[in-house]
């Protein structure tokens, strides 16, 4: 076995990472996972992630926590309405759209982040992730690396994968492309108790989501399975444009929107009044989809990592949770003669099947930010809803 007597380092333990760590796990390799948070209970933010049957959905077969999902998913939250910029409704599928249909390639199932997350933690053994243990540097030791972390601890692992995101650490270690600003950026914000502090925006909502569209610009609000909701906008627009706003200050990010959003109606405006401060600047990047690199013997990567790209065709997650299941296969797997050549397929894999996912990312980005987008996401959700 290419992984016997093997100590693996995951840095990183986001979706990617742990399911990675699971399915090592469940192959008996000796893993663990370096994670910056703090522990088990730090916040998880952002809106909700659907998972898609070829990827996200098939990496939790393999690592046996597909039933586990099926407890903790949220039905109905991928029902949502499209609307324009004064949240006119022009489509929903809250009528007629199965609750429950595990198998078909159109079931998006949604799971928020932490549910998420806690279902892969408690799959793992005890004491797998190693909390608090924000990755600095680390150096070639023997056949592996000696980490470093911020909190002063070291470790070391004679193979290292990098989970650890958009902003990774471990990529320059591997290769110095670098990633490449889309054009658009957007900022995300939260709302706690919307059925009284955002009523208009919550009967609209439906415990769903809605896209709405409008003069180029895109505007995303989803329910969370706590009750809460987060909301994304985004637009074309200067890389270091939005860096001046103090995302701190809900006044100055409402006049902000009614400046750059002029066009957009008032009933998004509770929103802003109510959301919980600061709000996140999201600048959109993405990995050159040309990109490679020589495979090394004892490092790669998965997700973000490897491949960031934008959140338009709801890929990222999933792509991360398929790297995990080819990259175990890969390290799993007998008929590589040594470690380096099985993350050499590993690798060549990956970054075939992620260019494509992230082709497709930019593509649906510049729809979804184009003069016509409302009509274009009309024209393509009304044909997927037929079936």
């Amino acid at each position: 076995m290419l992984l016997q007597n093997k100590q693996i380092a995951l840095v990183g333990g986001g979706p990617g990472g742990l399911t990675l760590a699971r399915l090592l796990q469940l192959k008996s390799a000796t893993v663990k996972v370096y994670e910056r948070d703090l522990n088990k209970n730090a916040r998880v933010q952002g809106t909700t992630l659907d998972l898609h049957d070829e990827s996200g959905l098939k990496a939790l077969r393999q690592a046996q926590l597909l039933d586990e999902f099926k407890k903790n998913y949220r039905p109905g939250a991928d029902r949502m309405i499209i609307a324009n910029e004064n949240a006119a409704t022009f489509f929903s599928d809250h009528e007629g759209k199965p609750e429950e249909d595990f198998g078909s390639e159109h079931f998006r199932p949604e799971i928020d982040r932490g549910p998420l997350r806690k279902i892969l933690l408690e799959s793992l053994q005890p004491d797998t992730v190693v909390w608090d243990s924000q990755f600095v540097t680390m150096e070639k030791q023997a056949e592996g690396w000696q980490l470093h972390f911020k909190n002063g601890t070291s470790a070391y692992a004679d193979i290292v994968i990098g989970a650890d995101g958009a902003n990774s650490k471990i990529r320059p270690y591997i290769t110095d492309i670098k990633s490449f600003y889309s054009g658009i950026s957007g900022v995300m914000g939260s709302v706690y108790n919307p059925e009284t502090t955002v009523p208009n925006i919550h009967k609209l909502l439906k415990d769903g989501k809605i896209m709405a569209f409008g003069g180029g610009k895109f505007f995303c609000v989803a329910s969370k399975g706590d009750g809460s909701l987060a909301f994304y906008l985004s637009y074309k627009v200067a890389e270091n444009n939005l860096k001046n706003l103090n995302f701190a200050d809900k006044t100055q990010l409402l006049l902000w929107f009614k400046n750059d959003f002029a066009e957009w109606g008032n009933v998004w405006h509770e929103l802003f009044e109510n959301a919980e401060t600061p709000f996140m600047p999201i600048p959109i990047y993405c990995m050159p989809t040309n990109q490679t690199w020589e495979a090394l013997p004892n490092l790669t990567m998965l997700g973000d990592a490897a491949h960031l790209m934008p959140p338009f065709a709801g890929e990222g997650v999933n792509m991360a949770m398929l790297d995990a299941l080819e990259l175990s296969d890969c390290l799993c797997n007998e008929n590589f003669s040594d470690l380096q050549t099985a993350i050499a397929c590993y690798e060549n894999q990956m970054r075939k099947r992620a260019a494509a996912a992230a082709y497709f990312s930019l593509e649906n980005g510049d729809k979804m930010h184009s003069t016509d987008a409302l009509q274009i996401m009309l024209e393509f959700f009304s044909e997927a809803h037929k079936h």
